[in-house]
């Protein structure tokens, strides 16, 4: 059992929820809260005895909180999807990936560290034409992300990998999750299914496979609390078709040419509506499901959520208005209803007038 847990980018969704789920447990001597910014003043509260450092993990500095406070488990929440967020490409790149080598050195160098639990995510796998209908953990992607968050995350599992072989003795869990969705989590995702017109690219309908916020931070309390090494692929039962989703949320797709893509989705990053990045308009173009047989039975967890019903959980838990309103569609099938039983004669059998 952990008795004093690290946890990085405790001001964010995730890992502040993370640190104040594990300070309420009485079996943690310490939780140490680490980030550039302070919490939410929204979130003091449910950080409980939580205790917020301000630091930056890509100062060698970390090595020294580590140290001085004794922690035995670090959990690297602070990997970001978000450049804007962030503050741009530029700092979130080297938040990512330099804040994560700085962290790993620390934790190579401590006496104490006994677990290290990583957040990474399926975007790893890349997204393709030439995709398998599932990844398991052992496949790699077909074609390697190029940029972008899903470019950071296969160099900072990279890095990883590296840690393991100079510390075998410290249990390292790899987390791959899928994209996250929920009632109250703000991700690319849900700011994409609340626009008015959702761009789609003309031809494509994509494979989304989703995870319930609550499934996310059981996981990572679970593998903060227990010995679980290993890599796991993260996500909800299941997977919805990206026309499927926009129907049950009541919006209204706008296909676009696929060459043309690339510029919408700038375009709303611009906006500021949503921070999409070029890999994750490619990720509405083809879609990605994984396995998660390794994390039922090998993590010993099963997601409490469905795909299906972690969306559905996302449109009930939060006011997305459908632009399509549910009174107009009843409206319409009703007058469509009352066709048929006035014309039931189907088209195929209708009579054809001939003339000449």
């Amino acid at each position: 059992m952990a008795s004093v847990v690290l946890v990085t980018g405790v001001s964010r969704y995730l890992g502040g929820r993370l640190a104040g789920r594990l300070a309420a447990d009485p079996a943690i001597d310490r939780v140490i809260g680490v980030d550039t910014v302070a919490p939410p003043r929204a979130d003091l509260d449910l950080l409980g005895r939580t205790e917020f450092v301000r630091a930056d993990i890509r100062n060698p500095l970390i090595s020294r909180v580590i140290s001085q406070a004794g922690v035995d488990t670090v959990v690297h929440a602070s990997v970001t999807a978000t450049p804007h967020g962030a503050g741009g490409r530029t700092p979130m790149k080297e938040m990512n990936v330099i804040g994560t080598m700085q962290l790993l050195a620390a934790c190579q160098k401590s006496d104490t560290v006994e677990r290290l639990v990583v957040k990474s995510t399926t975007a790893v796998y890349g997204t393709s034409s030439r995709d398998p209908a599932i990844f398991t953990e052992d496949m790699s992607a077909k074609s390697l992300p190029g940029s972008g968050y899903a470019k950071d995350a296969v160099e900072v599992e990279g890095y990883v990998r590296g840690f393991i072989r100079r510390r075998p003795d410290i249990g390292v869990t790899l987390l791959r999750f899928a994209n996250f969705i929920g009632p109250f989590i703000d991700t690319p995702l849900t700011r994409y299914f609340q626009l008015p017109l959702l761009p789609t690219a003309l031809g494509f309908d994509p494979r989304l496979q989703l995870l319930h916020e609550s499934d996310a931070i059981e996981v990572l309390r679970l593998a903060a609390t227990s010995a679980r090494p290993g890599t796991f692929n993260v996500s909800g039962d299941g997977a919805l078709l990206l026309s499927q989703a926009i129907r049950r949320a009541g919006r209204i797709s706008l296909p676009v040419p696929s060459p043309a893509v690339s510029f919408v989705g700038r375009t709303v990053r611009r906006s500021g509506l949503v921070d999409f990045s070029p890999e994750q308009m490619q990720f509405l173009n083809f879609g990605r499901v994984v396995c998660n047989a390794r994390l039922k039975k090998g993590f010993g967890y099963i997601p409490a959520y469905t795909t299906s019903e972690a969306f559905d959980s996302f449109l009930t838990g939060r006011p997305v208005e459908p632009v399509v309103s549910p009174r107009l569609v009843a409206a319409g099938e009703s007058m469509i209803s009352r066709l048929l039983r006035l014309h039931p004669e189907p088209l195929s059998t209708a009579r054809v007038v001939r003339h000449g």
